[in-house]
């Protein structure tokens, strides 16, 4: 459902704003700083949906170019006034974005009284894994007329989008967090006060109306209770230091290596417990205080007991809780509140229907027993497989390399195979009894888990695994993906083929040999007699990795690719400087590129009407278009049907 809003929102935002000239329009200033010395400040706004990168980004770099000063000289280099959104990208790697607006500056300083600024500003708008590369020339004068004083409004950023422009729909963690907190009501530290709770409430339930009163407070505390504390601190946070702080806050506790590793530990550590290893208990003083103050009449009594039931809750709960926070602490203000919030709610409500009927309570069975540490065991295994997300996080983001795909599939492999193994009573934990036989609840659990396990194997030879793209490390980091490593059949082909030399220092994906100009490409084809796939690219297009890690690696595509085609590959926001006899001239503007990523996204707008990646063409050897371009489609089988649209093209010219 995610990539389906995803996917429907590119279409939309595609549609209304690549109509557009820019999707990042840019106006600028110059302020005078003092002793000759001027500040031209660029401020780029960004259309909405979509998102730039940073000055220093690794693929997809913001950048002023070919930038000279008529009367003076450039003072360091430019810089970015403001901070970006730190968040992680389709791929599950950290990333620095700017939506809404981007300010960048360079500081001149002129000889005389005046200068000119000229070069040009490359900025790749993308949204949902789109992209389109985008130039914008700029001729600025500077001198003390042109100039204004600094502004300290300057550095003000409104970088924070909507919740539905850069993130998926709320509900999803909401349902997640309703889901958890039913659970936990199962689990050994919280099913136990299920009898206390209906203990406690029969002692008044001579008097109906007040004892469900009573009841409905008990749960609205329980809620208060696991909701206040959290919407407090991003109360204070967001006073004291308004959002930036709070942004600041939550993105540091879900991408910094501390809190992460932090996490993972204390689940590791409940994981041990759960297994038997030792007790993890409150303080006994401060369980037996609030316990104590249960005994009083009134709501102060039901106060307490509703306290003692989150505290002695706290060592299932925790960890839980910690987990949703994480996930929905991304430097939004509601998220956080709301997703407490479902949970609390789920969680107190067995236990208001319990005090609303405290008979219910002859329909269970007494806490403890074998059944309830079987329990506890599996919630040990379930914490070992979720608390190495956590660990996860930090080694993507400080590259530590660590927990690559495969390692991070291999341990759940082992860890749901353990898993399955206690639920047919193959391993015995201390606290365990002999397993005489399996009821059929445990069976199918445990069916269920082994099927699981089954599901994952795949993975390991490069298998997408859809359904856990939220939990696994990127694709990208995995060793080896079954076509293409040099031992498939799909790549023995490219093994022998020699290699294409190119100067641009680029490279094909799974192994395919190929061009990076078109005019190189068009050569190749009319000596090779193929028609050519051109692919309009980039660097920092997500969307292209996508279909190329999924759709191209399919045997039948990647074959066709290998053995029919000429490949040219267009990168549109590569930033190599052209030599002079491959500079491209727009014939209307009479504008020079003298960059590879300008030209070829010229030659793409021009050719074919084309400015966003990826998008697909299919050319004979003379620069004819065959069929319609095909642009960002997960199908396999449409994009096999389009291959052989355009091979029976040329073999009917």
């Amino acid at each position: 459902m995610k990539k389906l809003i995803t996917l429907l929102a590119a279409v939309i935002f595609s549609f209304a704003a690549f109509a557009q000239d820019q999707l990042v329009t840019w106006s600028s200033h110059v302020e005078n700083v003092g002793d000759d010395t001027y500040r031209v400040v660029f401020t780029g706004k960004v259309a909405s949906g979509y998102h730039t990168y940073t000055l220093t980004d690794e693929f997809s770099a913001t950048e002023i170019m070919d930038a000279v000063v008529d009367g003076g000289k450039l003072v360091g280099e430019p810089y970015e006034i403001g901070e970006p959104v730190e968040e992680l990208d389709e791929f599950g790697e950290m990333a620095r974005h700017y939506y809404n607006k981007i300010v960048i500056a360079q500081d001149i300083k002129t000889d005389g009284e005046s200068a000119v600024y000229t070069g040009a500003i490359f900025t790749n708008a993308c949204t949902g894994g789109a992209c389109k590369a985008e130039y914008y020339d700029f001729e600025v004068k500077v001198s003390p007329q042109t100039a204004v004083a600094p502004s300290s409004g300057t550095a003000v950023m409104d970088e924070a989008p909507a919740s539905s422009e850069r993130k998926g729909s709320i509900w999803g963690l909401i349902i997640e967090a309703i889901l958890w907190g039913f659970a936990m009501l199962l689990t050994p530290c919280v099913f136990p006060m299920v009898p206390m709770t209906v203990s406690f409430f029969m002692k008044g339930s001579e008097n109906v109306a007040a004892g469900r009163f009573k009841a409905a407070m008990y749960g609205l505390f329980i809620v208060l209770l696991y909701t206040v504390p959290i919407s407090v601190i991003i109360l204070l946070t967001r006073i004291i230091g308004g959002d930036a702080v709070t942004a600041d806050i939550f993105n540091w506790l879900s991408t910094h290596w501390l809190p992460n590793i932090i996490f993972f530990i204390v689940f590791m550590i409940f994981a041990a417990s759960f297994f038997g290893a030792f007790e993890i208990t409150l303080p006994e003083s401060i369980v037996n205080k609030s316990d104590k103050g249960s005994d009083k009449k009134g709501l102060a009594g039901v106060f307490f007991m509703a306290l003692t039931l989150v505290l002695v809750s706290f060592s299932c709960t925790g960890p839980i809780v910690g987990s949703v926070l994480i996930k929905s602490t991304q430097g939004e203000f509601w998220e956080p509140m709301v997703t407490m919030l479902a949970f609390s709610i789920a969680f107190a409500l067995p236990f208001t229907v319990l005090a609303f009927f405290p008979s219910l309570l002859k329909k269970f069975k007494k806490s403890g027993g074998s059944w309830l540490n079987s329990v506890k065991v599996v919630l040990g295994f379930v914490e070992v497989a979720l608390g190495l997300k956590f660990l996860s996080v930090a080694d993507q983001t400080y590259h530590w390399g660590i927990l690559d795909r495969e390692v991070y599939l291999a341990i759940w492999i082992a860890v749901f195979t353990l898993l399955g193994l206690y639920l047919i009573g193959k391993i015995r934990f201390a606290h365990d009894e002999p397993l005489e036989y399996l009821k059929v609840p445990r069976l199918a659990l445990a069916i269920g888990v082994f099927s699981f396990v089954i599901y994952l194997i795949p993975g390991m030879w490069g298998a997408p695994l859809k359904a856990l793209s939220g939990y696994m490390p990127p694709i990208t980091t995995q060793d080896f993906v079954i076509g293409q490593g040099s031992t498939t059949a799909a790549n023995s082909v490219e093994t022998d083929a020699p290699v294409i030399e190119n100067e641009y220092g680029l490279h094909l994906p799974l192994g395919l040999q190929g061009y990076f100009s078109l005019e190189e490409g068009l050569e190749a084809a009319k000596k090779a007699g193929k028609p050519v796939f051109v692919d309009v690219t980039g660097h920092g297009c997500v969307n292209c990795r996508e279909m190329e890690s999924r759709v191209w690696s399919d045997p039948t595509v990647l074959s066709m690719l290998k053995n029919d085609f000429v490949v040219v590959a267009l990168y549109t926001d590569d930033k190599q400087k052209l030599d002079k006899d491959k500079w491209v001239t727009d014939a209307e503007t009479g504008k020079v590129y003298k960059d590879l990523g300008r030209a070829n996204s010229y030659t793409a707008r021009t050719l074919w009407d084309v400015n966003a990646q990826p998008n697909y063409v299919l050319l004979s050897p003379d620069g004819e278009m065959l069929v319609p371009v095909r642009g960002y489609d997960l199908s396999i089988s449409g994009f096999v049907d389009f291959l052989n649209s355009g091979l029976d093209a040329y073999n009917a010219r």
